[in-house]
């Protein structure tokens, strides 16, 4: 290259730096995107993606409803940080393999390929794959469902509460390793609808919700909390006279009102949700079709987004009975009615014992524990000190149905072990899983559950589902082994047991005979 060519392109590039320097003018005058009705148009925020991208932390996690246009303005974003910045690394993990190539051809390379080709031509894609762009500045922007390998920048988690719920080892595999790409000081940004109470996204929202609200101070390493609910879409109106909003949507509409607070955001607004009649409508009318998937679909805050119906799940119509009666509540040990414990044992996985007094036909969940890694002797210590702190009187110990020919520990089976620290296990009976599945929803309408005792545990229940057949699009009759499972079979003990000896406090009960 000529010493005059060189000069010419050094002042193209100073032209383009003076003039684009301002990143938020660039991205609401420079990129083309396709609209909802299938129009090519100029990207330009919205309030709720101008008011995400004026507070973005260095990891941030949105919870949201649907059709924010979230992805689309992370697509967009990591694209202009690539084109203007030299040696970054953008990655973007979607759920699965057809929302990534969804991600790369609709957003970041229409928008690219739709650049004025003045800029294109400053700024070639050396590389061009149906998954990434490499840029002349050795820039590059990829998608994918994982992302462990190579250092990112930046990192966008799309939908992760999906991967959570649908595909635990892929959402393992993210945390484990896309997670640890990133370094700190760099962009981490993770979205999703919700998908229940369980799983990584539950658990970083809550953590990162609780953290604004004690207005904690958050190092480059917290995650900074998000929520947009479905009023706060424009386009979530309905121009029609005389809609009918049933009497239960009026109730949820007023209840709506009568909130203390509600959040916008990262800020937490005071006062309630005051919607217009357009609005009403427009939620009257998708009501109809998609009933309680609404607080799944389009939330109004994050509490009712995480109350939502999980998919898969067997004991959903149970605990809409068990909130609806109030029966997750305070429940304190009464004295002097014996506490039964109902384990699963873990040997490479979590070990769960489930607390319950019977009290006539009802029975009191008083209390739950879980833990991993450990042998028989600290589960002993945790019921010594449950009897100690809480004054416990332990009556029957049911452990699964192998009880007696299965190790914990060398050589020892389960009941050896146990009776060395004075536990007398009783084996439950020998019951398919469909049978223990149907033994749970008969017994979960005659209990009650202490709420900040048995929170984990519930939990695990609530989130105990189907297996998910990615090959064939459908849940798979069989239950799915994770973390909320072996909560779910310590109860299923339980269940059965009382299933077969009878509700009243398994009064004259004989363990099976072998």
């Amino acid at each position: 290259m000529s010493a005059q060519t060189n000069n010419a392109a050094q002042a193209v590039d100073r032209q383009i730096e003076e003039r684009f320097d301002d990143q938020l003018w660039r991205l609401n005058n420079l990129y083309w995107i396709i609209n909802e009705k299938g129009e090519k148009v100029r990207f330009e925020m919205t309030a709720v993606q101008l008011d995400l991208y004026m507070d973005l932390w260095y990891s941030t996690i949105i919870l949201k409803s649907r059709q924010h246009g979230i992805t689309t303005e992370v697509c967009i974003i990591f694209l202009d940080t690539c084109l203007f910045n030299d040696n970054i690394r953008c990655a973007i993990i979607a759920h699965n393999r057809e929302d990534a190539e969804s991600f790369f051809q609709d957003k970041i390379k229409f928008a690219y390929d739709n650049l004025d080709e003045e800029l294109k031509a400053w700024r070639k894609a050396d590389t061009s794959s149906t998954r990434e762009l490499k840029f002349n500045n050795n820039s590059a922007i990829r998608v994918g469902t994982s992302m462990r390998s190579s250092t990112n920048q930046y990192l966008h988690i799309s939908e992760f509460g999906k991967t959570c719920r649908k595909y635990p080892e892929k959402a393992k595999e993210i945390k484990t390793g896309a997670l640890n790409t990133v370094h700190v000081g760099q962009v981490i940004i993770i979205e999703s609808t919700a998908e229940g109470k369980g799983g990584d996204f539950f658990d970083f929202c809550e953590t990162a919700k609780k953290a604004r609200i004690s207005n904690t101070a958050l190092t480059p390493l917290d995650m900074k909390f998000f929520f947009y609910g479905w009023f706060e879409d424009p386009r979530n109106q309905l121009d029609a006279e005389n809609v009918p909003i049933p009497d239960k949507l009026q109730e949820y509409f007023a209840s709506l009102e009568n909130l203390k607070e509600h959040w916008r955001g990262n800020q937490v607004i005071r006062g309630g949700i005051r919607l217009t009649a357009r609005q009403k409508a427009w939620y009257a009318k998708k009501w109809v079709i998609q009933g309680d998937e609404m607080k799944r679909e389009h939330p109004s805050t994050p509490e009712e987004a995480f109350e939502t119906t999980i998919v898969g799940a067997y004991f959903t119509h149970q605990f809409q009975a068990i909130y609806r009666e109030g029966r997750i509540k305070s429940v304190p040990h009464v004295p002097g009615i014996p506490v039964d414990t109902y384990w699963d044992i873990g040997i490479d996985d979590t070990t769960d014992i489930w607390f319950v007094q019977p009290r006539g036909g009802v029975f009191a969940v008083i209390d739950f524990l879980e833990h991993n890694g450990e042998g028989l002797d600290y589960y002993a210590k945790e019921l010594r000190r449950r009897e100690q702190d809480r004054g416990y009187e332990y009556g029957r110990f049911m452990f699964p149905h192998d009880v007696k020919v299965r190790e914990w520990g060398p050589g020892k089976t389960r009941v050896q072990q146990a009776a060395r620290y004075g536990i007398k296990a009783t084996p439950a009976p020998v019951v398919i899983k469909e049978d223990q599945i149907a033994a749970t929803r008969e017994v979960l309408p005659l209990c009650i559950f202490d709420e900040e005792r048995c929170a984990e545990g519930i939990k695990c229940l609530e989130n105990y589902r189907k297996e998910w057949d990615e090959h064939n699009g459908c849940y798979r009759n069989q239950p799915l082994h994770d973390w909320a499972s072996n909560g779910a079979d310590a109860f299923h003990v339980f269940s059965t047991s009382v299933n077969l000896y009878g509700a009243q406090g398994l009064e004259g009960f004989q363990p099976p005979r072998k």
